[in-house]
């Protein structure tokens, strides 16, 4: 039974919510689960909320019938056992799902047309043959199928039974599939590359390459166990607190973020997640120019997590969290060890070396919430972090096998991407994420603060040209609500409450230090542009409403155009002094490198929330020094720490 009206569903709660829509609906077979997720009570209500009170337990689920390719939404009272309402939403499709990658690709590869395309190309062995279903935007689809639940087939060859399954792609043929009924409805033949001579094997075994075997062992200890506290699904750990939640859209979500500042419990962000992850392939070849994904909101990261492994994906004395999702019959499954919690040592926190006193340093430690997720041939690695100073850092890092395509023999390679191997080039493409980043910094009336550096001009005030202030320009409107990074200025933003002061009288805030920042580089008229807008700013500010979640809509598959931020704040509300959200867009802008071939190491991108003047000093002063030998470290002046002048100062 939930013990909190945030946490997730459980398995009962996923068997109950199918069950009561296919009993009081009467439901046929025809009909499948897009997804099932705990319909959140409204903010106000979670805030209002205290231990004791009853628990309100409500169920939206997505649904679509084979047959009339129809979209329904239900939620379910779980408490009731009863469904509140029904919904018909027309003229869209709902999220793909794992079932229907498994499914298509058992379908097309028993297929005698697809058996016979590619024996006509000296592929016999289907069962070397991996056949990945991609959905389509709008503007690419035949318009003979556009009622259709469409999809558009990759298909690969691995070497071996065990070899690398995205190793050599079947250049120049694509299968347009019916996802409702399996039905291959069409193949396209443009061209063949043929299959060039590739090393495209990372797997011990199939690589024949030698290991290093000169790295000694590194272990991470804790004798006395993790310093974290998790009960339910709350986690404490140094002054933090929050609560984990996790869906099939979003993957983790981290609620209702706390730090104790000395004893009074402080609000910082009610709701931090991953809201969607759009990357568009930045090649106009027949192989490439449909291939543009909605990652979250075609497919969902919650769905495509995996399980985590103690020595392998964390490191250290590791506390796991399940996760427990669905299929498309409705019926639960489980995630083994689907979230992360650990601690990690970072280095130093804080030092100073005096010349009289001598070094005074603290060592950092940080918690980390990860997660991990399989996206076809890619992996996305999700880090949140919490640090002893009060930091917030969301890290974000790929992985994987790139998509690689062979070019014509004896022609020049595309100018879109960068030759891997013979023949062989990976295309440019853009991993665009939005991080939904609902703050309440001392509360929920907040103002966001646009903040540029300014050099002022030399002047006999400012003789040297030294001088450099900022300034602050308030968002003050939804028509003020696409930002963009300036490196002129090196813009942030502050999340401020103009309500409260510090100890020295100015407001406190959080604010927003991007780092993976870049522009879209995309015509606006671009179909893949006008499904997501979102992508063409670095930060969106709107005015909160429980129901605005997903900035390029609720239902990107298939789409033409936004239903997200664009519609949201066509109304331009105010936005001073107010609940505010902020969609920030950052990602990695993908020029393929031959380093990344035959797997790629990963490419880390991140942001950071950091307090500016929440605190009244450094809060992390009184983290204790670390133990050396049973003894603290670097506490008052030792004899080897001081140079022949007695400090580390320069001449002078």
């Amino acid at each position: 039974m939930a013990q909190h009206p945030l946490e997730p569903l459980d398995a009962h709660e996923f068997r109950l919510t199918a069950g009561v829509l296919r009993s009081e609906l009467d439901l046929s077979d025809s009909w499948r689960f897009a997804s099932i997720e705990l319909k959140e009570p409204t903010k106000v209500e979670v805030k209002a909320w205290r231990p004791g009170s009853p628990v309100p337990r409500a169920a939206l689920a997505v649904l679509w019938n084979r047959a009339d390719n129809q979209t329904w939404e239900g939620v379910v009272d779980l408490t009731g056992e009863r469904v509140v309402s029904w919904t018909l939403v027309e003229g869209v499709t709902p999220n793909f799902t794992v079932d229907e990658f498994h499914e298509v690709d058992a379908a097309m590869r028993a297929h005698p047309d697809v058996v016979a395309a590619l024996q006509q190309r000296g592929i016999n062995d289907m069962s070397l043959v991996v056949v990945d279903v991609w959905a389509y935007g709008r503007s690419m689809m035949p318009e003979k199928y556009a009622d259709r639940r469409l999809g558009w087939c990759d298909l690969w060859c691995r070497e071996t039974p065990d070899g690398n399954p995205y190793g050599h792609p079947v250049s120049g043929l694509k299968l347009i599939v019916d996802a409702n009924s399996l039905e291959l409805l069409e193949i396209e033949d443009d061209h063949d590359h043929g299959r060039p001579d590739v090393d495209v094997e990372y797997v011990p075994g199939p690589w024949k390459g030698e290991l290093r075997t000169d790295l000694k062992p590194l272990h991470v200890t804790q004798p006395e166990g993790t310093s974290l506290s998790v009960e339910g699904t709350e986690l404490t750990w140094q002054h933090w607190s929050m609560r984990l939640g996790f869906n099939y859209r979003e993957g983790p979500v981290i609620y209702q973020v706390r730090y104790d500042d000395r004893g009074t419990v402080r609000d910082i962000a009610y709701r931090l997640s991953l809201a969607e992850m759009v990357v568009p392939y930045r090649d106009a070849s027949f192989d490439h120019y449909r291939r543009t994904a909605f990652d979250i909101g075609e497919w969902g990261l919650g769905f495509m997590t995996t399980s985590l492994e103690l020595g392998c994906d964390c490191l250290g004395e590791i506390v796991y969290l399940d996760a427990v999702l669905h299929d498309t019959a409705g019926e639960p499954y489980p995630i083994k060890n689907a979230i992360c919690l650990h601690e990690e040592d970072n280095a130093v926190l804080w030092k100073h070396v005096d010349a009289a006193l001598g070094a005074e340093v603290r060592r950092m430690r940080r918690l980390v919430v990860s997660c991990h997720v399989t996206v076809a041939n890619y992996e996305y690695l999700v880090y949140w972090r919490f640090y002893q100073d009060g930091n917030i850092e969301c890290e974000v890092r790929a992985t994987g096998l790139m998509v690689t395509t062979p070019f014509e023999l004896g022609g020049a390679p595309p100018p879109t991407g960068t030759v891997v191997d013979t023949q062989t080039y990976a295309p440019f493409h853009q991993h665009f994420l939005v991080a939904r980043l609902d703050l309440d910094v001392d509360g929920d009336g907040n103002t966001v603060m646009e903040v540029d550096s300014r050099a002022l001009p030399i002047s006999p005030d400012n003789p040297y040209g030294l001088a450099l202030v900022t300034e602050a320009t308030p968002v003050r409107s939804e028509a003020e609500s696409a930002r963009d990074y300036s490196w002129e200025s090196q813009r942030s933003w502050k999340v401020v409450n103009p309500s409260k002061t510090n100890r020295v009288g100015t407001n406190p805030a959080y604010k927003l230090v991007p780092s993976g920042s870049f522009p879209a580089l995309m015509d606006p008229q671009a179909p893949q542009y006008l499904r997501a807008p979102v992508i063409g700013h670095t930060l969106w500010v709107t005015r909160h409403h429980d129901d605005e979640r997903w900035p390029c809509g609720a239902y990107p598959t298939q789409s033409t155009h936004d239903d997200g931020l664009t519609r949201w704040i066509a109304d331009s509300e105010p936005l001073e002094n107010t609940d505010v959200v902020l969609w920030h867009v950052f990602g990695l802008h993908h020029i393929t490198r031959l380093e990344e071939w035959p797997i790629m190491p990963v490419d880390t991108v991140s942001f950071w929330l950091k307090p500016f003047g929440f605190f009244d000093q450094n809060p992390s002063i009184d983290v204790a020094p670390s133990m050396k030998n049973g003894d603290h470290c670097h506490t008052g002046a030792g004899p080897h720490e001081h140079g022949e002048r007695g400090d580390h100062s320069h001449e002078r």
